[in-house]
């Protein structure tokens, strides 16, 4: 037996028994608090691996190599810390202090912490021991091999069944789809991620999940998995039903692993776990518990941020603090098979007289939902399925009143958001790692004590205070703060892209275009590091779409791309997708009228005349797209890029072809221009308009360049634009003639896409441009930057090199093959969509209708402030 002997006089031993998240978080915390090194710390974990982030498991099954070891790792190499893995303690002796491990090595503790985590139950049932577990390194790559190793026995793909529709079974299903596989998800409850969706939210999630080719069995559980010698064949269901499958796998919920703690005799939870007071003690003097395994008030949680404050109240009561853990923050913020899905605070509404404010929107998948008191005005939670973006500015403000009405903190609402609250300084920015708007302002300005010079910059900052470096959701508010903080002082901030790229958008724009890069791995190797994110690949897809005009898919760039760029049409709440031909200034034939028409009857699409003057048809499978746009094409349309950051439409009036009024041919101006610019990628999505007369019937003044009529020519107007804060278009340059508002037209977008931002709309851009709406005119105009010939010729090679993308698509067998559909892709629309007829296309589901399981976005008492739309 080897033995760990007490340490020196006045030296505590710790010995931390779990390798997880939780107990590294525990050892990095003691390395740096603990500078006379008063104790020597031991961590005891039974895997191989050394500590690793639990959260990105997805990552590794998408990426069998990605390497999740928890950062920073440099306090194993101080001789005050060591991490023994391949180990586990089999039993602990209070009297003499000692823990036990498999190996034999017996280690003396003064302070003994439980960090053992939780395992993945799988209940008892007929043939439970042939199922599968995805919690560990371990489990993925198995999972991944025996996968792989099915679809070769069988030769087709394997078929997966998952027990659990939480977070662990939605990411298993969806990971394993990527890899081929044919998913299906069994959940007991009605909806998906029951436990901290609502019923709206849940069932808009199960759409878009249904949608991808996953198959969806809810209200239901495993009553046996069925087998045939040692192989799996099938899940029967507690409803009768079965199901076929090669693997089963079982992601149901936790189990806190407390055996050690019941041999023992610490007092457990109600539900298992140890019991802990605010201290994070348990029962037993100088015995601790974090993480998974520890029951406060009764509960266990398997959250990041839980973990990480008890860690760091241990750390601070065994170097003599009184720190106290007093609440569970159970907020959740992650992407599921390509959807945002978060939820935070009273996301249920479950507080008296509580209000809910909700933005369903069927037509463009998204489900949004707010919180508030009955007066509604201070936040309670939250919901958001489809578009998170609004959760990193929102958290934070949990508890407090809100300056506007809570409608315009829906960012799909539509509605002008406040130009933002100010944060107080006890605000929670990170839940992760327990950090307050005061503390990163402090950092920022030199008051913290760790950064007395101040941190100018992100990843400084994120070292500094620890915000953004777990899950990463809270890094763009982080940045606000940075950066309003450094404006303060007078400082210009940094405009890295991300992480990844120290330069921003405009900076990498020029640096590929001058060095001709045309690959992300040639663009990753000479201006960035890492393997990128989902914030630097979309931008570099188009950029080299801008700068090449290949198809955009080719060439490695398919997996750049964000989900609708990928399939080329944009996904919708229930999982289908929209297709939307262009029809250039609204103009189309009878003819053309007829085809649609046709194509949306035989594919029993649902069809919107939009305000862009285009008919969009929602409804159609992944799998139908290429039939449908063969058809399309084939009858002359081409794709109307409604699923990209490009040029959308443009919008016209009769002009003086028809009306009385038209002092100029709008409508052919505007079909010039939209087939100049069609296909142009570009930081966000564009809009044009055309009007024939001052009337302004085509609302010009409210794109991103609008062009009216005079009767000496055309006036030229820039950056207006919707989104979340709608504004006005201002007169560039009057009375031009064709050819010059061309020119000028081509210059001012392609100086817009070299220049903007990521997702910046040219309102947002002209604004942040120094000298605004004047220096614009200068360059445009005046040529002041003597680019003119240049920005030109950059346009006129788009417009040479264009190729409608579905044309491209249908002409090649192989790209086609993006499109294939899963072999139990249902021939007829899920009858599970409640479709009904015109505007009421999606409404509440009747009594029968919640039987059948057709319920839609029905989530309890609720205030809709915006109808459904486009």
């Amino acid at each position: 037996m080897i033995e760990s002997t007490p340490a020196d006089v006045g030296v505590r031993d710790v010995v931390i028994i779990g390798g997880g998240p939780a107990a590294h978080r525990l050892a990095d915390s003691l390395h740096a608090r603990d500078t006379d090194r008063a104790l020597r710390v031991t961590v005891v974990g039974e895997e191989l691996h050394d500590p690793y982030d639990r959260v990105a498991l997805s990552t590794r099954l998408a990426d069998g190599a990605a390497d999740l070891t928890l950062q920073p790792s440099s306090m194993w190499d101080d001789d005050h810390i060591r991490l023994v893995t391949g180990e586990r303690v089999i039993a602990v002796d209070r009297d003499a202090h000692t823990a036990t491990t498999s190996g034999g090595l017996a280690l003396h503790w003064d302070e003994l912490v439980f960090a053992t985590g939780s395992s993945a139950p799988v209940p008892e049932i007929p043939g439970s021991g042939h199922a599968r577990v995805y919690r560990t390194i371990d489990d993925v790559d198995a999972l991944v091999a025996e996968t792989r190793a099915l679809a070769a026995a069988h030769g087709r793909p394997a078929q997966v069944v998952v027990a659990g529709g939480g977070l662990l079974g939605l990411e298993a299903a969806g990971g394993l789809a990527k890899l081929g596989a044919h998913t299906a998800v069994v959940h007991s409850g009605g909806w998906l991620m029951s436990a901290q969706l609502d019923e709206g939210a849940g069932r808009a999630l199960g759409r878009i999940i249904s949608g991808q080719g996953i198959g969806l069995h809810l209200g239901t559980r495993p009553a046996a998995v069925l087998t045939e010698g040692d192989a799996v064949v099938g899940v029967e269901l507690t409803d009768g039903r079965r199901i076929d499958a090669d693997l089963v796998i079982f992601a149901i919920g936790i189990s806190p692993r407390d055996e050690l703690a019941r041999d023992l005799g610490l007092e457990l939870g109600p539900r298992g776990g140890i019991a802990i007071s605010t201290a994070c003690a348990a029962s037993a003097a100088q015995v601790w518990a974090i993480g998974e395994v520890a029951s406060f008030e009764g509960r266990c949680t398997g959250l990041v941020a839980p973990a990480n404050a008890m860690a760091e109240v241990v750390a601070d009561r065994l170097l003599g603090g009184a720190a106290e853990f007093t609440s569970v923050d159970d907020a959740t913020k992650l992407k599921l098979s390509g959807v945002d899905v978060a939820s935070f605070g009273d996301a249920l509404a479950r507080t008296e007289q509580a209000l809910e404010i909700v933005y369903a929107d069927p037509a463009r998948g998204l489900y949004q939902k707010l919180v508030v008191t009955g007066d509604a005005k201070t936040l309670l939670g939250g919901i958001f399925v489809g578009d998170a973006s609004p959760y990193a500015s929102l958290r934070p403000l949990l508890g407090t009143e809100l300056s506007s009405e809570p409608a315009a903190y829906l960012s799909a609402s539509g509605m002008e958001a406040p130009a933002g609250d100010e944060l107080p300084a006890a605000a929670l920015v990170c839940a992760c790692n327990n950090v307050s708007a005061g503390t990163i302002r402090d950092a920022v300005s030199g008051g913290h004590a760790d950064h007395a010079e101040g941190c100018a910059e992100l990843g400084a900052l994120k070292t500094c205070t620890r915000a953004g470096t777990q899950c990463g959701s809270c890094v763009p508010l982080v940045k606000k703060l940075l950066e309003s903080e450094l404006q303060k002082s007078g400082i210009t901030p940094s405009r890295a892209l991300c992480e990844h790229f120290a330069l921003s958008r405009q900076e990498l724009f020029e640096s590929v275009r001058v060095l001709e890069l045309t690959s992300f791995d040639e663009i990753v190797a000479r201006l960035g590091t890492g393997r990128g994110c989902d914030v630097c690949k979309p931008v570099i897809g188009s950029i080299l779409a801008t700068q090449h005009g290949s198809y955009i898919l080719d060439g490695g760039r398919g997996g750049l791309q964000d989900t609708n760029d990928r399939a080329m049409a944009n996904m919708q709440k229930d999982g289908t997708y929209s297709v939307v031909p262009r029809i250039p200034a609204g103009e189309i034939t009878p003819q053309k009228l007829a085809v649609i028409a046709q194509v949306a009857t035989d594919f029993d699409l649902y069809t919107k005349i939009t305000g862009g003057q285009r008919i969009d048809l929602f409804g159609a499978r992944l799998d139908q797209l290429p039939e449908i746009w063969k058809r399309l094409v084939d009858a002359g349309f081409e794709s109307g890029q409604a699923y990209g950051k490009a040029l959308r439409n443009v919008k016209s009036c009769v002009g003086s072809t028809w009306c009385r009024f038209g002092v100029q041919d709008s409508v052919s101006m505007a079909v010039q221009l939209e087939l100049r610019y069609r296909g142009l990628r570009s930081p966000h999505k564009l809009k044009f308009g055309v009007s024939g007369c001052a009337r302004e019937c085509a609302e010009a003044r409210a794109k991103d360049v609008g062009v009216i009529a005079t009767d000496q020519g055309w006036n030229m107007y820039v950056g207006g634009n919707g989104g979340f804060q709608p504004a006005h278009a201002q007169l560039l340059a009057s009375d031009l003639d064709d050819e010059t508002l061309l020119r000028y037209i081509d210059r001012y977008i392609m100086y817009y896409v070299r220049t903007a931002d990521r997702l910046q709309r040219t309102a947002r851009w002209i604004e942040d441009l120094e000298g605004g709406l004047d220096h614009v005119r200068d360059v445009v105009v005046h040529d002041s930057l003597g680019l003119a010939d240049e920005l030109e010729q950059a346009m006129a090679a788009h417009v040479d090199t264009y190729e409608d993308e579905w044309a491209a698509t249908l002409a090649d067998p192989e790209r086609l093959r993006r499109f294939r559909s899963f072999v139990n892709a249902p021939d007829v629309p899920d009858p599970s969509i409640a479709r009904v007829p015109e505007r009421e296309q999606f409404r509440p589901a009747t009594a029968d209708e919640r039987e059948r399981g057709e319920a839609v976005l029905v989530s309890g008492p609720s205030i809709p402030v915006r109808g459904a739309g486009a």
